[in-house]
């Protein structure tokens, strides 16, 4: 299988392609490392495993999400992201940036 680098960051302010949320992402996988009964039932539009994953909180919403790098684009707006567990992995947010002094993946 081979990798290709991921096209977005942690701290990213990203936009979903096909239901429209914005969000942040918390984390970056390479590839597909959920569950395959997972993927059956949730990545209906098969998107591919082998290109990079992203954890991503969601804004005006309590839950994150997993979002394969084809259905995501830049989110330029700027703006934060509300969502209660933003503290937790974000000090601030400058020049549409999140930035963390925690070390993530």
């Amino acid at each position: 299988m081979q990798h290709n680098e991921a096209k977005f960051t942690v701290g990213q302010l990203v936009l979903h392609k096909l239901f429209g949320y914005r969000g942040v992402i918390i984390d970056v996988d390479p590839f597909f490392q959920g569950s395959e009964q997972w993927y059956q039932q949730v990545a209906r539009t098969r998107p591919p495993k082998d290109r990079p994953w992203y954890h991503v909180l969601v804004h005006d919403a309590e839950h994150q999400t997993y979002v394969a790098e084809r259905n995501l684009m830049e989110d330029s707006s700027g703006e934060a992201i509300e969502h209660d567990d933003i503290d937790f992995y974000f000090i601030e947010l400058k020049n549409g940036m999140y930035y963390s002094h925690k070390a993530f993946n």
